[in-house]
């Protein structure tokens, strides 16, 4: 069994900073790419940042400047590092990843959530 959990998020005052860490674990064959998602109370779900399997990264016009996605793939974890955080940040974060599993077919897989919430 496949999961995605998340870590990291929390309060934070505007101009401050938050990592939050996505590890994979179960029975998986490979990781294709990891992506961070957000979805702000009544908006819908967001893509803020992408990690591939050959090392490529992708932004959010909102993330770029400020956040930073990276891996560790013997780990199997992606992580996001947020700076200079705005209060137009908050919102429930979310770890997606394309995984095939040693048995079964390859799909997206998410996280449950981490909120951020960006506050004075």
């Amino acid at each position: 069994q496949v999961q995605l959990v998340e870590s990291g998020g929390g309060l934070v005052q505007p101009g401050g900073s938050l990592r939050l860490s996505c590890a994979a674990s179960g029975t998986i064959f490979w990781i294709y790419t990891m992506a961070w998602y957000r979805q702000a109370p009544g908006k819908q779900r967001e893509l803020v940042a992408t990690f591939t399997s050959d090392e490529s990264t992708h932004y959010a016009d909102s993330a770029k400047g400020r956040f930073t996605i990276s891996r560790d793939t013997a780990k199997k974890t992606v992580y996001l590092q947020m700076n200079s955080l705005k209060p137009e940040d908050t919102a429930v974060y979310y770890c997606n990843a394309d995984i095939r599993p040693v048995a079964g077919t390859r799909k997206d897989y998410w996280g449950q959530g981490t909120p951020v919430t960006v506050s004075s």
